[in-house]
C-alpha cells in the first residue's frame, strides 16, 4: 500500500492532467474523506485505501481517457462501452489499483447531482456537502463507510456556507426534493450514532457526532417538502426507495 503522500501526489497529478485537458475532475470516496479530517487517521477510524474514486463535470470521456493513460491506466473496455456516458474504470498497469470516474452525476444507491460551479468550489475532492451525501447515500453502509462517517462529521460542522463547512441548505434542498434520499439518510445518520459507540472514541468525540448529527436530521425533518415528495412519503416503505449496484467485475 502507498504511502499517503504519495497517494496524494498521485491524485492530484490525475486532477493537473484533467485541467489540462479543459475538464473538472474531483475526488470523491474515502480518501477524499482522509485528506479533509484529520479524526480518519485516529486508531479507531483509520483505514486503507485502495481505489481512487472520482468525478467528471464533462461529458467529453474520451479526453479523460487519453490524460489516464498517459499515467499507465488501462480501460475497463466493456463496461467502458456500456456504461461510459455515465460511469468509466480504469486499472494501472500491475492491477492493484482501480480508477473509478462518474460522469456528469453520482448515482449508486440515489443520484446526486454533479455540477461544474459546485466542483470549483473544492481544487481536488468533491465539496464537504456532496462528499458526506455520497457515504450516506449508500444502504448497505459497511464499517469503511461508518469510520469515513465519523471522521466527516466529526471534523466538520453544519452551516450556511462550504467553507469547511457541510452545506445544511444544499443537503436540505436535495432532500426536500427526493424522499428516498431523505429517507436512506435519516436512516443512515442513527445508524452512524449507534456505531459510534462501539469506536474507542473519546466521549466529547461521540457527542460531538450525535449533536451534528441531530441537526442534520432535525434540518432535514422540519424543511418544506415538495409535492412529489409528498405523495412518495404516502407509498412510504411499501416500494423500495433505492437501487443496489451491482459488484463491477475487473476486465
Amino acid at each position: 500500500m502507498a504511502a499517503l503522500p504519495e497517494v496524494q501526489s498521485a491524485v492530484q497529478h490525475i486532477v493537473e492532467l484533467a485541467a489540462e485537458q479543459g475538464m473538472v475532475l474531483r475526488l470523491l470516496g474515502g480518501l477524499a474523506v482522509r485528506l479533509h479530517s484529520p479524526s480518519a487517521n485516529h486508531r479507531s477510524l483509520a483505514r486503507q485505501y485502495a481505489d481512487f474514486d472520482f468525478v467528471l463535470a464533462d461529458r467529453r470521456t474520451d479526453r479523460l481517457a487519453a490524460a489516464v493513460a498517459k499515467l499507465g491506466y488501462v480501460p475497463n473496455q466493456s463496461f467502458n462501452l456500456l456504461n461510459g456516458d455515465r460511469r468509466l474504470l480504469f486499472y494501472d498497469e500491475r492491477g492493484e489499483r482501480q480508477i473509478d470516474v462518474f460522469v456528469n452525476e453520482f448515482h449508486m444507491c440515489h443520484s446526486i447531482p454533479i455540477t461544474a460551479d459546485r466542483l470549483a468550489l473544492e481544487p481536488v475532492t468533491v465539496p464537504l456537502a456532496e462528499l458526506l451525501l455520497t457515504k450516506m447515500q449508500i444502504v448497505q453502509l459497511n464499517e469503511k463507510d461508518v469510520r469515513d462517517l465519523c471522521a466527516l462529521v466529526l471534523d466538520h460542522s453544519f452551516g450556511d456556507g462550504d467553507d469547511d463547512m457541510f452545506n445544511l441548505p444544499y443537503i436540505t434542498s436535495l432532500c426536500a426534493r427526493d424522499w428516498g434520499l431523505w429517507k436512506t439518510i435519516t436512516i443512515n445518520a442513527q445508524k452512524v450514532r449507534d456505531f459510534a459507540d462501539a469506536y474507542d472514541l473519546e466521549g466529547g468525540q461521540k457527542l460531538t457526532i450525535t449533536e451534528r448529527l441531530d441537526v442534520l436530521r432535525n434540518t432535514l425533518d422540519a424543511a418544506p417538502k415538495s409535492l412529489k415528495w409528498k405523495a412518495r412519503d404516502r407509498i412510504g416503505e411499501r416500494v423500495q426507495w433505492y437501487d443496489l449496484p451491482e459488484e463491477v467485475q475487473r476486465g
